[in-house]
């Protein structure tokens, strides 16, 4: 018979801690596979993992020695291919607060919007990502690394012509700026315009590797546009760019709607 001592007794106490952990470490695993490139390979597996049970099953001996060295050697490969997202996720686990799976404050970008008009009556060229799930810790490190706040003159100072780090682009973290300078993949696209200019293409690219969004302000004519999974949008006004911001950030895991 169960009695209600028995919830502080040591094996319970034991138990429980073990569950706890576990848990800790599955939503840890899971999350970084969430935010990197590693949920391809993870799929990858699991239709190999499927092909070799098939295989197995059916008695298709050569086909199934081959897939069970290819599994041998997956975990070195794997190691080497996700050797960027590893170190970001390690430096992550070592730096992150226990706290931010609990907490979350809500994001004012007020700011940003303010120093992105700024620069677009200036027509001062731009080139913003805001991150999303996806770490874009490998674009920090080409990068000057900041720890600032958003502000309208921090955003201005950095792309006004003639500062050394106006030609790269800005990373957001949170509602910080965490590097400025950066250098984002171009776009390969070739439906994309042949007049459109380098921030543009980079924009398009980094939206194609991440889930970030990327703003940028064309400096021949201050238009700003948005681009979001490959795909660019365009000369958008205030309304518009207030109203993706706030549904891109609308919670703190920042779901997709």
């Amino acid at each position: 018979m169960f009695k209600p001592g028995n919830f502080f007794s040591p094996k319970f106490l034991k138990s429980l801690g073990e569950i706890s952990l576990l848990w800790l470490f599955i939503y840890y695993v899971l999350k970084f596979i969430r935010s990197s490139r590693a949920i391809q390979a993870l799929k990858a597996m699991v239709v190999l993992l499927g092909v070799f049970l098939l295989t197995h099953y059916l008695g298709l001996e050569v086909i199934t020695w081959i897939i069970y060295k290819i599994f041998a050697i997956s975990v070195i490969a794997l190691l080497i291919i996700f050797q960027p997202e590893l170190r970001n996720g390690l430096i992550r686990l070592g730096g992150g607060s226990l706290w931010g799976l609990f907490l979350h404050q809500e994001n004012n970008w007020d700011a940003l919007i303010k120093g992105l008009l700024r620069l677009s009556d200036k027509k001062i060229g731009c080139l913003i990502a805001i991150q999303r799930e996806v770490d874009l810790g490998q674009y920090i490190d080409t990068g000057a690394k900041l720890d600032s706040l958003i502000s309208p003159e921090i955003i201005e100072s950095i792309f006004y012509p003639g500062n050394p780090l106006h030609d790269g682009g800005v990373i957001i973290r949170g509602q910080r700026i965490v590097a400025a300078g950066c250098l984002f993949p171009v776009s390969t696209n070739p439906y994309l315009s042949k007049t459109m200019g380098m921030r543009h293409r980079a924009a398009v690219g980094l939206s194609e590797e991440s889930d970030a969004l990327v703003i940028v302000v064309s400096e021949e004519n201050g238009a700003i546009s948005l681009a979001q999974k490959g795909i660019l949008r365009l000369d958008v006004d205030e309304k518009i760019l207030r109203t993706t911001l706030s549904q891109f950030f609308q919670s703190k895991t920042f779901r997709k709607t």
